[in-house]
């Protein structure tokens, strides 16, 4: 009885499978494990023969032989196993037969995967070699498991695997991206003297870091402005259609994007960087032609906002009767001509996102008044609906007026100023900049040029010294549409000259004809001169686009054709 109970105590309790028949095939041990693995009931099929139970055991086969079967596998229950067959020797006569098995079957799934994984690397080398790629992979302690052969060239590095990847590519940031699993795409990055462009992405099983991969874009930083190039020019088509279609609701520049660097226009980026990371509402002022749109979108973008919409709306430009419709939208049938199914207003468009309310000194009184209660409540209604929406929308708006003013004669509310002018920021006249014009001069060239697909070489010294000279009431703007006049009458050699600028610059309109009258040449003949001269260079400049040439002369279409024939100009 004691060994009885010993037996079993230690069948039970070793970690492989047990089962036993007596001499007549009938099962009579079987432990817990073995029930586990091949899923059988001891309480009902203890005693029954192991044929009907297991017969893929063949322990039928050592009652006959009374030999030993070592490390044999078989399957059973959907599992592989591997089995030792012993039989049961008493007095020399056979009386029963064990088996001790366990099961292989993770094993072997586990040999195949890393047979796989094998095939999978040796795959994964072969095309990322075949591609002559700059691609690097990590694990997540940053070490190297995988570098391409040409990243290795270029790195002059024959052996960089189980290194820390710190040690090998210069000023990498992979270990970084391993920690906070961000992805950072179009990234500069130096490597050997060179500027590259870099993109780096963290490699996840579930939401666990697992390692990342690099790859460089570009090893020169020259090819990728080629290709920026390029893209710029389908994406100004692209915008075209944007605009045609009335879908663009983004902004489009940023506080980087705005050109000076004297120690005004810093201050004003450097407030307007502050101003962005609250979502209190903003007032921008100044002149017209200062750049109040451009901080706008740069204050949009540079806010946790950037991702919403950024909607603008000039108040200057939309009718009285049209407005309440046009910023809160209307419901179907409000209103004769109204648009089936209604139509959302600019405040509903901009919801999650910013508003932009230019001219905002221009808006009547009523709108006024209905303005201010959508900033009090955060809720819209359109027009002709009973239905009151919630509204997460910021607001920034821009005046070229003195508010203050407004408000003292009357034609502006106090409360609303006071609602508007939470955050504000003054913009500095170009006047008060001077010394940002050289630099705003050549931005403008670089800009104007590439959208008129036309090579200009640079501004010489003394059309900068005569753009410095001038006061500059239209700031910016006025200054781009000088420089885009400029180019449009450039002379062979693509330099922007003192000849190319406006009277009101220069200061003598007819500089350049100063010896006309030595000749004895009249008026009537020195202005026709003048007047063939401009058409015919203004025509060559535009090849000989007649619409483009007569809005940039100031003439009407059939008044350029008349000119063409009377100085007989031809292409």
């Amino acid at each position: 009885m004691f060994l009885e109970k010993c037996f079993d105590l230690i069948a039970q309790n070793i970690n492989e499978a047990l089962l036993g028949i007596d001499e007549s095939g009938k099962l009579i041990i079987a432990n817990n494990r073995a029930e586990e693995l091949l899923s059988i009931n001891l309480k009902e099929d203890m005693g029954k023969y192991i044929e009907d139970v297991i017969p893929e055991t063949k322990l039928n086969k050592i009652l006959k032989t009374g030999r030993n079967e070592l490390n044999k596998s078989f399957f059973a229950n959907n599992r592989e196993f591997i089995t030792s067959r012993l039989p049961v020797i008493i007095d020399g006569k056979i009386k029963g037969a064990i088996t001790i098995f366990e099961d292989i079957t993770n094993n072997k799934k586990m040999q195949q995967k890393l047979i796989d994984n094998e095939i999978y690397i040796d795959i994964l080398n072969t095309i990322i070699n075949a591609l002559n790629e700059c691609l690097v992979l990590v694990d997540e302690n940053g070490i190297i498991t995988m570098m391409s052969k040409a990243y290795k060239e270029f790195l002059g590095c024959s052996a960089p695997e189980g290194k820390d990847v710190r040690d090998i590519i210069e000023n990498t940031r992979l270990h970084e991206i391993i920690k906070n699993g961000k992805a950072e795409i179009g990234d500069i990055q130096k490597i050997r003297g060179n500027k590259m462009i870099a993109m780096r992405v963290p490699i996840k099983e579930g939401d666990k870091i697992i390692g990342a991969v690099g790859k460089v874009i570009f090893k020169d930083i020259g090819g990728f402005h080629a290709l920026s190039k390029k893209l710029n020019n389908l994406e100004r088509e692209i915008q075209v259609y944007k605009n045609e279609l009335g879908k663009e609701r983004k902004a489009k520049y940023s506080i980087e994007n705005i050109t000076g660097n004297s120690a005004k226009i810093q201050e004003v980026k450097s407030m307007a960087l502050k101003v962005a990371k609250t979502d209190s509402n903003v007032l921008i002022t100044g002149e017209t032609g200062t750049g109040k749109e451009l901080f706008a979108h740069g204050i949009h973008n540079a806010s946790s906002r950037y991702l919403g919409p950024f909607v603008e709306i000039n108040c200057a430009a939309i009718p009285s009767e049209l407005f309440e419709s046009e910023l809160f939208g209307y419901e179907e049938g409000a209103f004769t001509g109204a648009k089936k199914g209604g139509k959302k207003g600019k405040f509903e468009l901009a919801d999650g996102g910013t508003i932009f309310l230019d001219e905002i000194g221009d808006m009547p009184m009523y709108m006024q008044v209905k303005l201010l209660k959508v900033i009090q409540d955060r809720k819209i209604e359109r027009v002709g609906g009973n239905t009151i929406k919630k509204i997460n929308v910021r607001i920034i708006a821009a005046t070229n007026r003195k508010l203050e003013d407004s408000v003292k004669e009357g034609t502006f509310r106090e409360d609303l100023y006071y609602r508007l002018n939470v955050m504000r920021i003054n913009l500095p006249p170009l006047r008060e900049r001077k010394e940002d014009i050289p630099l705003l001069a050549n931005s403008l060239r670089i800009k104007i040029a590439s959208q008129l697909g036309i090579y200009v070489e640079g501004i010489s010294n003394e059309a900068v010294n005569c753009l410095m000279s001038y006061n500059w009431p239209g700031n910016v703007r006025e200054l781009e549409n000088i420089i885009e006049r400029a180019v449009d009458l450039l002379d062979s050699d693509l330099v922007i000259k003192v000849d190319h600028l406006p009277e009101r610059l220069t200061g003598s309109k007819f500089k350049n004809y100063k010896n006309y009258g030595d000749t004895g040449d009249s008026l009537k003949d020195i202005v026709s001169e003048v007047e063939k001269h401009v058409i015919g260079k203004c025509l060559n400049r535009n090849h000989w686009n007649k619409n483009r040439t007569a809005g940039i002369l100031g003439i009407s279409r059939a008044a350029l054709y008349k000119k063409i024939r009377e100085y007989n100009l031809k292409p």
